[in-house]
């Protein structure tokens, strides 16, 4: 029997989501299947000819606040005993319930939707409408020291899953109305709350509305990860750089509030993204502004000739000794070649393998549960690396190269900067391998030609070091100088108010 071909259906936003009018019956139905879901009558001061239906999800809704605030005085409150009952739903609504908000529903969607985030409905007999009472719990994990961002001399707490319990980590450091915080819904069937964060009168409000544009122009499924909103926010698929700052720490995030970004927090996503992401604030770590700014400045200037490490090293040790050995000193050179006489591969080829050995051998212990995952980084180091040279595999100069370039791109404080610039190394390691130097050279004139066409949110990505947005800088990138002279905001970002301090 020949199957039926599929059909690609088109992917419309239907509106309502549940095409049914609002009722008991027609809620059971949506729930249908659903084991948490669960219903219970009560009556109304213990009279049995006048019940009120209760209906809630298990496990989003608090017991012993839907006990305390609700069933509680619906069932013992003497006032709805000598209330008629067609004036009950009114004084439920108004405030007669412990309850911090009682809301009127009407139709079926906003009914269930609710229910799913926590809260309880209240079905009257002969009424087309519910009454919705919040009674979530706030179950989740408490606020801990941020483990990708350690905080060596600041603030320990960091955010976690729960959206609103970052919004109020950020509210408890800018205390100021003109906080704003715009929520959007976004994905079909993860319905997940993202807040668009910004100061007013700081903020560009042109990036503001495109940011809201793009999240409301978002069409997926579900927000479960950091790339669905990355990805469709930038545009990411042209570059492995990243666009997006992000950040663990609420301290960082209001910094960058206050430079004139704008913030992104979504629920389940324990993160804050702060745009337009330029390529500096790709090398500042949180304790830049904790430290003395001499010492900030030359912890600065390490992490970007860290970057030129990382990213030349390898090609530049293949273009000199294969194509350039004459740029070598004498007795660097001769120690080289004593060494690599007796091992039967090109340089090229041994640097490319060691190269991919060093990120087999980071990503098994990423992947690994910690404990063996640093046992396997040990023994991936220590047992293959020595190996490696004793069986003649690579020279111990192409072991220490590699070594030095993969330690250096470890100080880059966004793996994700460091991702791309794992990438880019190869390339030029190849380039180098065909051209030597010139090669060398046109890759990275290549690499700079890129970053130069990125932009993120009309913002150039290479902004700091150009005069491409026409507005004044607030200090240069690669140093720090002391607070009090830092008299307007950092970063080429289009603000209102580009004064900081007096």
């Amino acid at each position: 029997m020949s199957r039926a071909p599929r059909i690609d259906l088109p992917h419309p936003r239907q509106e309502p989501r549940i095409p049914m009018p609002l009722s008991l019956e027609n809620l059971e139905r949506v729930f249908a299947d659903c084991d948490d879901f669960n219903k219970r009558q009560v009556y109304l001061h213990g009279d049995p000819s006048r019940q009120v239906t209760v209906c809630y999800i298990g496990g989003m809704a608090r017991t012993e606040r839907l006990n305390d605030y609700v069933m509680r005085p619906l069932a013992q409150d003497p006032m709805l005993a000598s209330v008629p009952e067609s004036r009950v739903f009114e004084l439920l609504e108004k405030g007669a319930l412990y309850a911090q908000s009682a809301t009127r529903a009407t139709e079926l969607d906003e009914a269930a939707l609710a229910i799913i985030d926590g809260s309880c409905a209240l079905f009257f007999p002969g009424r087309s409408d519910a009454l919705l009472i919040p009674v979530a719990t706030e179950e989740k994990r408490s606020v801990g020291e941020p483990e990708n961002e350690p905080a060596l001399k600041g603030a320990r707490d960091s955010f976690v899953e729960s959206v609103r319990t970052n919004t109020s980590l950020v509210r408890r450091r800018l205390r100021a109305p003109e906080l704003k915080v715009k929520e959007h819904t976004v994905g079909r069937q993860s319905l997940t709350p993202v807040d668009v964060v910004y100061l007013a009168g700081i903020a560009d409000p042109d990036t503001v509305a495109r940011l809201e544009q793009k999240l409301d122009e978002i069409d997926i499924d579900g927000v479960e990860a950091a790339g669905n909103l990355e990805e469709y926010l930038v545009e990411a698929a042209r570059t492995p750089f990243p666009l997006m700052v992000y950040t663990q720490r609420p301290d960082r995030f209001c910094q960058g509030l206050l430079e004139g970004r704008v913030g992104l927090i979504a629920d389940g996503i324990p993160l804050g993204w702060l745009v337009p992401g330029t390529v500096d604030q790709f090398f500042k770590t949180g304790q830049d502004r904790a430290y003395h700014w001499m010492t900030a400045s030359a912890l600065s200037l390490i992490r970007y000739l860290c970057a030129l490490v990382t990213l030349l090293l390898p090609g530049l040790y293949i273009a000199l000794v294969t194509f350039h050995p004459e740029a070598i000193p004498v007795k660097l050179a001769l120690s080289i070649v004593s060494a690599k006489q007796e091992v039967p591969f090109s340089t090229i080829f041994e640097v490319l393998i060691m190269l991919l050995a060093f990120e087999v051998v980071q990503e098994a212990g990423l992947r690994l549960p910690s404990p063996i995952g640093a046992t396997v980084s040990i023994l991936g180091g220590l047992v293959v690396g020595n190996a490696a040279v004793d069986a003649h595999i690579v020279s111990p100069a192409v072991l220490i190269a590699v070594a030095i370039a993969g330690v250096a791109g470890y100080t880059m404080p966004s793996q994700d900067l460091g991702s791309a610039l794992r990438l880019w190394r190869f390339l030029l390691a190849i380039l180098a391998s065909l051209g030597g130097l010139f090669g060398l050279t046109m890759g990275c004139a290549a690499l700079i030609y890129h970053l130069a066409g990125l932009e993120t949110f009309g913002v150039p990505y290479l902004a700091p070091f150009t005069t491409g947005t026409r507005v004044r800088r607030g200090h240069p990138s690669l140093i720090r100088p002391p607070l009090p002279w830092m008299k307007w905001r950092d970063g080429a970002v289009r603000t209102e108010n580009r004064r900081n301090q007096r």
